[in-house]
């Protein structure tokens, strides 16, 4: 598997020059001994470096998904830059995460597509304080409870990661795959919390195994700060929206 019209070019210019002697830097520090500040300072910089693409250049990792094999590279080495920020709407277009010297024994980091759709929206591959629930687990809707209704904003859910969504789901046997946005708590603006929501429930799948897979892959598309909920297409009138 290749980078399909890739617009990996010398016209997209080289990255960072202190940022790639740093990057060089850090990965000479054992991953045992990374701590904190190594990963905030790795994270920091790794979007601007230089960095080459590996071979083959996309692989379908244990995890069953694609991701785009880079490399750092050695001072007198010659090579075609790949500069992440650079390759943004190649990478989300495509479907691919990012996976940091796959070649050794143990890669020096894991970008989820989601992660990197995260960094375009957000400029930075994580988010930490959201508005989004914590509560990771399939959340259920009270009778009693009091949800505002909508639909996600490009600046929640843009039409690269719809269209990822749209595709992987209705290749998975979901012909009308909708979502909306909830907002719970919302009498208090302290206290609000959001969720997105699909239109299926595990009752539609041959086993709980099945639509758990499912969901994983759901939540490597989006950014990891999201909360998803599946609920009932018939339950919640004038709601769902196509993706």
């Amino acid at each position: 598997m290749t980078l399909k019209d890739s617009a990996v070019s010398t016209e997209n210019g080289l990255g960072d020059l202190e940022k790639t002697v740093l990057i060089n830097a850090l990965i000479q520090t054992p991953i045992n001994e990374r701590d904190q500040q190594w990963i905030a300072t790795f994270l920091e910089n790794i979007a601007d470096a230089n960095l080459k693409l590996g071979a083959p250049e996309v692989v379908i990792a244990s995890d069953g998904f694609p991701y785009v094999q880079l490399e750092t590279v050695t001072s007198n080495e010659n090579f075609q830059a790949f500069v992440i920020s650079k390759q943004l709407p190649t990478l989300l277009l495509q479907g691919f995460g990012i996976v940091v010297n796959a070649q050794n024994a143990q890669p020096d980091w894991i970008f989820t597509y989601g992660d990197i759709a995260n960094f375009e929206l957000n400029d930075s591959f994580y988010t930490d304080d959201s508005i989004f629930s914590s509560n990771k687990e399939n959340v259920v809707i009270g009778n009693d409870e009091k949800i505002l209704i909508g639909q996600p904003s490009d600046s929640i859910l843009p039409k690269y990661i719809r269209k990822q969504l749209r595709e992987f789901l209705q290749h998975s046997g979901i012909k009308s795959p909708k979502t909306m946005l909830i907002a719970r708590n919302f009498e208090e603006e302290s206290q609000v919390k959001q969720d997105l929501v699909f239109n299926f429930t595990p009752s539609q799948f041959a086993s709980e195994q099945d639509f758990q897979q499912i969901g994983n892959t759901i939540a490597w598309f989006l950014p990891r700060h999201y909360s998803i909920l599946f609920i009932d297409d018939m339950s919640i009138e004038n709601g769902f929206e196509e993706l």
